[in-house]
């Protein structure tokens, strides 16, 4: 998922000196960066341009390490998890961009803990084995931990307000905090996470515990199996898209009213709108970003003046956008 387990890039207290940081992490966090380091393959819609600076980490202590690091010094920085829900502009992303791998999973009893880049396919079937229920719709969720719990993710009846027990969160001042479940304001795709002050960066999930139920694996497995027989008949599953581009109004569908304004199969450039499920736009024919966002700006306006209805983007437009997306949301 998105900047969530990240936010939007920091203000920087003085120029980003791409050379001069990558050698200080080197140096004090003990890890190594990639200059001008592409981003599309890093997004599930495979689209985007470089970061200055792209720095992975693989366990919790290198993601504390390098937001404490990038945070004391007012560098300006993105987290990036599995790169589901976001599209990444052309012009790529300024400044130090830290991309997650985090992936330690342990279960103890009916409590699973998991660091911030473990898969929410992974952590499901690895409940489904350790014979616990709750987690079954992460199945159907492609993004990681950290951006699952930013985002209260959820799917076929079942979201991460439901079964979160706490996350631990890096502060703005570099400092750790374990939240409970009720501490995170969530709503519908929604939580605390995606509202800091403004000129504050966000709290970073590091890591999240969720108490679960014993269940028979075979009865989870059922459903395990009945999630993905809905998605292949639902989704279009091995194309690059960004999964739901927009959230659902109260008491209708985003796909429906998207389909019902006639838009299936509307094309900007190489972006398209799904035949199989109208609230996903493909970058079936190697588009870029501008394509995917200006198709999706069309099929808002479009839905909003056949329709009435004013869809609210799901996905996130990270990076160095032109002006007027630079301004921030859909241009309508």
């Amino acid at each position: 998922m998105s900047a969530g387990p990240g936010g939007r890039p920091t203000a920087a207290a003085e120029p980003f000196d791409a050379a001069r940081v990558a050698a200080d992490l080197q140096r004090r966090v003990g890890v190594r960066t990639e200059r001008d380091a592409p981003l599309a393959p890093h997004t599930t819609m495979r689209v985007g341009g470089p970061a200055d600076l792209l720095l992975t980490v693989h366990n919790a202590f290198e993601l504390r390490a390098a937001l404490r690091f990038a945070r004391a010094r007012g560098i300006p920085h993105l987290v990036l998890g599995r790169g589901s829900d976001v599209v990444v502009a052309d012009a790529g992303v300024r400044g130090l961009v830290i991309l997650v791998r985090a992936d330690g999973l342990d279960v103890a009893g009916e409590r699973v803990t998991a660091e911030a880049g473990v898969q929410m396919a992974r952590i499901a079937t690895r409940s489904q084995g350790a014979g616990l229920t709750g987690l079954e719709f992460a199945l159907a969720i492609p993004g990681s931990i950290g951006g699952a719990v930013w985002a209260n993710a959820g799917a076929h009846d079942g979201e991460i307000a439901g079964v979160l027990a706490w996350a631990d969160v890096v502060g703005p001042d570099g400092m750790e905090t374990r939240l409970a479940a009720s501490d995170l304001a969530f709503g519908y795709r929604d939580s605390r996470l995606k509202h800091p002050a403004p000129g504050v960066p966000p709290d970073i999930v590091v890591a999240a515990a969720f108490g679960l139920a014993s269940d028979e694996p075979a009865a989870i497995r059922a459903r395990l199996e009945e999630i993905k027989a809905w998605r292949r008949a639902h989704q279009p599953l091995g194309i690059p898209s960004a999964g739901s581009v927009f959230r659902n109004p109260p008491g209708d569908s985003a796909g429906r009213l998207i389909d019902a304004a006639g838009l299936k199969g509307r094309r900007v450039g190489g972006a398209v709108v799904s035949e199989r499920h109208a609230n996903w736009i493909l970058n079936d024919q190697k588009g870029t970003a501008t394509d995917v966002r200006m198709l999706a700006d069309l099929v808002a306006a479009t839905v909003r003046d056949r329709l009435g209805v004013d869809l609210v983007p799901e996905v996130e437009f990270l990076g160095d956008w032109p002006e007027p997306w630079a301004s921030g949301g859909l241009d309508r």
